[in-house]
């Protein structure tokens, strides 16, 4: 199961459990649309594969498996800033 994580691991932006912004790999690495597009080029800088957008659980599956609170936040070349 998807574990939904809340931000982008580049910009840190919150990215909630019904986000059609954002994007992941099949290693869950997960990252906002822009992050994606402009700083990775669809490239995934963890892993090398590619970003699709994050599926979006219904409300009731919510109730079930809600979405991780743990945020995740790289040191990444290429991210804004440097």
């Amino acid at each position: 199961m998807l574990l939904l994580k809340p931000n982008c691991e580049c910009c840190d932006r919150d990215l909630p459990p019904e986000s059609a912004n954002a994007r992941i790999c099949s290693f869950e690495c997960t990252f906002c649309s822009e992050c994606a597009e402009s700083v990775f080029n669809e490239v995934c800088p963890n892993c090398g594969g590619n970003f699709v957008p994050r599926p979006i659980r219904p409300p009731a599956g919510l109730l079930k498996y809600p979405a991780s609170e743990e945020r995740h936040l790289r040191e990444l070349p290429g991210a804004p800033g440097e």
